[in-house]
């Protein structure tokens, strides 16, 4: 049960911390790791600009994205 109760604390955490916009950067380094191991992993500086990109817009003018 603790193994469960640890997981599920892991889960909550994750969620709140995506709830308020912090990127999860150790996750995205494992994903691009075990994923697209051929593909480079950016930096921790790189990603959280291209997450505060897809959140806020790319300073193009436009908020919220492609439209």
């Amino acid at each position: 049960m603790l193994d469960n109760l640890s997981e599920a604390g892991r889960y909550l955490g994750q969620a709140m911390r995506l709830m308020v916009g912090v990127p999860e950067y150790s996750t995205y380094v494992t994903h691009m790791e075990t994923t697209h191991p051929d593909q480079p992993v950016m930096s921790y500086e790189e990603f959280f600009r291209e997450r505060q990109d897809a959140r806020y817009g790319s300073g193009n003018g436009k908020v919220g994205g492609c439209c």
